[in-house]
């Protein structure tokens, strides 16, 4: 790999010392606005993010520009990351984008693409004696604060109700969290993969997953974010990013062993171990996502506004967030145009 393609991983330590460091700003572009640097914020999901990463798509659409990938344990941290103005394009759940959306963040970045449609990949494991999320009353739980799975553990508390106050609630990344399930320290635990599956082999169980509670209309889906400084400045850029994730869906579809084995080998997982994985994720097409159901269209936008701001309302409800922005704002901050383009014959 050359010194223009770089690849870097980073957590939730590592945008900490960036914001420390007092570094901000996207280096110099050329004078032809091609993007010096494209600085991508990635998570460990199985979806055509990694596929895209694996296969260096990008390196070769855009010859010119050093793409550097960034690992992150959760949304919270790539909203972290964005406040300190260390990355131009990221993945993170709708929940933290939500959040991010609103105030007191206010994060300046729009939504070009959707990664995935969360179903059974993220789900409420817990030990031997818990039957019913009633039981987690008084019991030790885990969850990343700010990400899909912390709304999701709200809303099943909620449904079952309980509050955050009735259980002992510890905001814990992925990582630590399985640590701190080895050590038995918890009693449950709302994450995804890989350390969803980790649990599972130490003996959890399912209580309720995230395909369930959106069946009952708490919808979640990992999305992509955009500062919008970098979709104003480089919108060709911008569409090239979009075209290559749409290759991904495509790959998914047309030749899923080339894409398993490719997210099988970012995830350091057995091909099998990454099918299960995939199969409980929704993937869309840019022709999709560009329809009414989803994105939609820059003179019409889509659904997905308006299931931003019910979690909105939600967390706003929960003392998240300060109040919940109406549907306009959501809308405004959903950007299409990639999907439109990658969309047309």
């Amino acid at each position: 790999m050359t010194p223009r393609h770089t690849v870097r991983a980073a957590s939730a330590g590592a945008a900490l010392a960036l914001i420390l460091s007092g570094c901000s700003g996207t280096p110099e572009d050329p004078a032809d606005g091609v993007p010096g640097q494209l600085r991508i914020g990635y998570q460990s999901i199985p979806n055509g993010d990694l596929v895209v990463k694996h296969h260096a798509w990008l390196e070769e659409a855009l010859p010119d520009t050093e793409i550097v990938w960034n690992r992150f344990d959760s949304g919270g941290d790539v909203n972290t990351a964005f406040l300190a103005g260390e990355l131009d394009i990221a993945l993170a759940g709708s929940a933290p984008v939500t959040r991010g959306l609103s105030q007191p963040l206010g994060i300046d970045y729009q939504v070009p693409w959707i990664h995935d449609v969360i179903g059974d990949n993220e789900a409420l494991a817990v030990t031997e004696g818990i039957d019913e999320v009633a039981d987690l009353a008084g019991r030790t739980v885990a969850v990343p604060f700010a990400s899909t799975t912390h709304y999701h553990l709200i809303a099943a508390l909620d449904e079952a109700g309980l509050g955050t106050d009735d259980v002992q609630l510890l905001d814990l990344e992925p990582p630590d969290i399985q640590a701190a399930w080895q050590r038995g320290d918890l009693d449950a635990a709302f994450v995804w993969y890989p350390v969803l599956g980790q649990l599972y082999e130490q003996g959890a169980s399912p209580l309720v997953t995230s395909g369930e509670l959106a069946e009952r209309g708490n919808v979640t889906a990992d999305l992509a974010v955009v500062s919008t400084g970098f979709a104003e400045d480089h919108p060709d850029a911008l569409a090239t990013w979009v075209e290559q994730q749409d290759r991904a869906v495509s790959l998914l579809r047309e030749d899923r062993e080339e894409a398993l084995a490719a997210i099988a080998a970012e995830l350091n997982l057995e091909p099998e171990e990454a099918a299960e994985q995939v199969d409980q994720l929704v993937f869309l097409s840019a022709e999709e996502q560009a329809s009414g159901d989803y994105l939609g269209t820059a003179d019409a936008p889509g659904a997905l506004a308006e299931h931003l701001r019910l979690t909105a309302e939600f967390l706003a409800e929960q003392g998240e967030i300060d109040a919940a922005p109406d549907t306009t704002a959501f809308e405004n901050a959903l950007a299409p145009a990639g999907a439109e383009h990658a969309a047309r014959p």
